[in-house]
This record gives structure tokens, sequence and C-alpha cells, in this order.
């Protein structure tokens, strides 16, 4: 198949390390967006046997290895005992769809979360983290928006269930909880939410604050890992773990009650999305490097 149709190289992830027992007459790369193994670290979960044994294989056998985050790379090396060298290209949007012109449209003390409802993404976080601001700020509301997913540690099948309780009561009546909306719409929702918050546990390059900040939002997200290649800490974005749920809301409070400060965030968001993170500059590496593996 590969020599019939002329294929010169063949791309998969990394997950599960299902080209482990594989290999083309063209060059195999693999790009990580994290492993089951990655992420069962990062989420403090045993690991199948199985799972972990293809995805070294895999790894071990793969003529070039790409990665979305240096952090992903150097955990992937860590993890399965390796000293391969990765080549760091990052996730891409397109910054034409994902623009915002203006700051007029936002709704004063709207706080989103968009992803799916998961224990890696935060989610049990949020309720901690907003009970704090809404002591402080009676006015902000907190927009939930994404796919409720069962939680594989506690095995309840809905995490919105498990969140549900740990908002104080007088909080819970300011949280808005959409579910699962058209791509369209969670556009207009960024566009007029006041801040974004990302309290996640595991990640490998998140393409969510990427749209964010794309969108001129001013952010609140995850220090762990991957946090730095995305968001430069107080110059476009806040970065707190989201087990301090006190800072956390501190940082978000700041946001809330400081525009110039918020909108100051959302330009130099959108300033290094489109710098580093645009189809057109992810495009024009992952075109150097397919040609340096195709000529090697």
């Amino acid at each position: 198949m590969v020599r019939e149709n002329k294929v010169e190289i063949v791309e998969v992830p990394d997950w599960t390390g299902f080209t482990s027992n594989i290999k083309p007459v063209c060059p195999l790369v693999i790009r990580l967006n994290g492993s089951d193994t990655y992420f069962c670290h990062l989420d403090n979960r045993p690991v199948k046997f199985l799972n972990k044994f293809h995805e070294k294989r895999a790894l071990q056998n793969a003529d070039a290895l790409l990665s979305v985050s240096q952090y992903t790379a150097d955990l992937t090396n860590e993890l399965f005992g390796l000293n391969r060298n990765f080549s760091i290209i990052p996730n891409s949007i397109d910054t034409d769809k994902f623009s915002n012109e203006s700051f007029e449209n936002v709704v004063e003390n709207t706080i989103l979360y968009f992803g799916t409802l998961i224990r890696k993404k935060g989610a049990l976080e949020l309720p901690f983290i907003f009970n704090e601001v809404y002591k402080r700020n009676k006015d902000a509301k907190l927009i939930l928006i994404g796919r409720d997913a069962s939680d594989i540690i506690s095995g309840n099948s809905s995490t919105w269930q498990m969140m549900q309780p740990l908002f104080d009561h007088d909080a819970k009546q300011n949280v808005s909880y959409l579910g699962s909306v058209p791509y369209e719409e969670i556009k207009a929702h960024i566009t007029t939410s006041a801040v974004c918050v990302f309290p996640t546990f595991a990640e490998a390059l998140p393409v969510s604050w990427i749209e964010a900040m794309a969108m001129k939002k001013a952010i609140v997200a995850s220090d762990i890992g991957w946090a730095v290649e995305v968001i430069d800490d107080s110059i476009n974005g806040y970065l707190v773990h989201p087990k301090q749920h006190q800072l956390y809301a501190d940082k978000i409070i700041q946001l809330l009650d400081n525009k110039e400060v918020r909108n100051n965030f959302g330009m130099e968001a959108r300033k290094k999305a489109v710098q580093k993170f645009s189809i057109e500059v992810v495009a024009a590496q992952s075109v150097d490097f397919y040609k340096k593996v195709i000529k090697k």
C-alpha cells in the first residue's frame, strides 16, 4: 500500500503505541500528544502494562519523533527510560477564525471554562475556586461548557454530579452548566467572557488555551509543566496551581476588577497566539521537519 500510493512518510499518535509491531517501508513519525502512560502519570493512576510496553516499543522503533511541547517530550523520555531526540512543533489554530476585534462585547464578571468536565482538567477544583471568588464578588458568574465525562477514579458516571455539592449554596446560584454546544457558539461565549479559566492537571499542549488567547482573553491557567510554553505568567495570563484555590481566586478577582490589566493581557495573548501557534507558522515548521526526515 505504501509503495503503490507512493507514500513518503507516515505520522501516527503515541496513544497506546499501536505501531509497535509496524515497520513501513517509508519513514514512520510519532507525534506526542500524550500517551496513556503519560496521562496516567499526571493523573496518579496505574498504567496498563501492555499499553506502556507497546508505547515504549513504538517510540523506540520510530524513525523520527515530534512533540507538541518540550515538557511532554522530556517527561516521555523519563517515563520510558529513553534518550530520544524530539522535534518540538506545537498545536496550531486558525487565528483568523479565532479573532476578536474589540473588548466591547464583554459581559463584566463572567468567568468561562470550556472543555470536557473531567478530573484531569481540574473540574473538581473549579467549585472551590469559584466559592472563593463569590465570597468577594457576588456578581461573579461561572459558565461551564463541555461534555460531562465519567470519573475514572471514583467510578462515578458524571463529573458534573460530583461538582455540584462542592459549590457553596449561594455561589451555586451563579453557576451555569451549558453542556456541549456547537463550535460556533463556543466562540460567542469566549467573546463575551471577562476571564477564561483552565485549572488542568494533565495536558500536552491545550488548544483551548490558544483559542482563548487568540480571542484576546485574559486567562488564569494551571502552572504545571507545559503551561510555561503557552502562557508567560503576568504578561499574557496568570499561572497558578489548581490546588491553590485562594490564590487562583485572587488572580481571577484581580482580572475582574481591573479592565486595563485584563485588556493588556488579552492583547499580549493574541500577539503570542499569532506569532507561535498560528496555522501558517506551525505549517512552515512541519514542512521543514518532514523534508528533513524524508531526505534523511
